[in-house]
């Protein structure tokens, strides 16, 4: 067993005999290097199911049960690093586009933390006072109640492009997220917001999707490796087992220095996965890593060990050639 590392300045206890890293690449652009590619097709590559969260996916590789309510408050928590003490719901701000007999949901993860700072003061003004609240934590949005309700289990980011039917939450429990959806699309309808997205060719945002209501599990000391990055579902989760979390601190070689029993990495937009992929190779292959689990943007898994460098005769893979990350 490996001793304590270091991570920003708190002493992390080893967790792992050998060295296990999860890491996730959700913006670092594509794959080029045709030698990467020969690696990663001798490892065991699979399509994670449709519609898993960035957050779920992970906790699946760590062995870990994904929370049934409250995730809305651990990503709440996980931005501003204090345990909610209401119940919260995620809103996602979306375009529920009209089909012939049905509606289509896209996410809008990119709407400008102005446009939604308007939207949600609106909302606070039309809707807020009546058991309900709204804010704004940077470019996130959260319902907070004071009756709890039934909410979606799933970020619109998952559903983007899909009929979000199916993954509303259904029966009784259901009445109060309905009734607050339909009053919050009309308060929206011909916002100034969306009338200056009109003008520059945007979709409106006409809806918010509720999810992940509940309120936060009490704070907890749990063992998991060290999270470097900023999801803030993931950090929230870490948070509230008392778990060690930090930023990215920039390469993968600073997250195995500072934690080289293993660690849980989620890779920011910028830099370019051959270069992270190619670190981690080298890990690998040096023996700091003895396992690794890769999670890219297109829903592609692939789980790396040091004995699948022996796989020489492996050079291409159907999946990496069809859903290419």
């Amino acid at each position: 067993m490996l001793g304590p590392a270091s991570v920003s300045g708190v002493r992390v206890q080893a967790s792992y005999d050998n060295p296990v890293a999860v890491v996730a690449l959700p913006g670092a652009g594509r794959l080029t290097s045709p030698q990467l590619r020969r690696w990663l097709a001798r490892s065991d590559v699979a399509r994670d199911v449709p519609e898993t969260p960035l957050y779920a996916g992970v906790l699946r590789d760590l062995g870990r049960r994904i929370p049934e309510s409250g995730l809305g408050a651990l990503r709440l928590w996980g931005q501003t690093g204090e345990r909610p003490a209401t119940w919260v719901a995620a809103a996602d701000p979306v375009y529920l586009e009209p089909q012939r007999d049905t509606l289509c949901l896209h996410a809008l993860p990119q709407l400008a933390p102005a446009e939604l700072e308007r939207l949600v003061v609106h909302l606070g003004s039309a809707l807020g006072g009546d058991g309900f609240g709204f804010l704004r934590i940077g470019s996130l949005a959260y319902v907070t109640a004071e009756a709890p309700f039934a909410t979606a289990a799933v970020p619109a980011t998952a559903l983007d492009g899909k009929r979000p039917h199916a993954y509303l939450p259904q029966g009784d429990d259901a009445r109060g997220q309905r009734r607050l959806v339909s009053e919050i699309e009309m308060a929206l309808h011909e916002h100034p917001v969306n009338e200056e997205r009109a003008a520059a060719g945007e979709p409106p945002v006409n809806g918010f999707w509720l999810w992940g209501g509940g309120e936060a599990p009490p704070a907890g000391s749990e063992r998991l490796p060290p999270l470097f990055g900023d999801d803030p579902v993931l950090r929230g989760y870490w948070l509230a087992r008392g778990a060690t979390c930090a930023r990215w601190p920039g390469s993968v070689g600073r997250c195995l220095e500072d934690s080289p029993s293993g660690f849980v990495a989620v890779a920011p937009p910028g830099p370019p996965m051959d270069d992270l992929l190619d670190d981690l190779r080298r890990a690998l292959a040096h023996g700091r890593l003895d396992r690794l689990v890769l999670r890219f943007a297109n829903g592609l898994r692939a789980n790396v060990s040091r004995a699948h460098l022996l796989r020489i005769w492996r050079r291409r893979h159907p999946l990496l050639e069809q859903g290419e990350p």
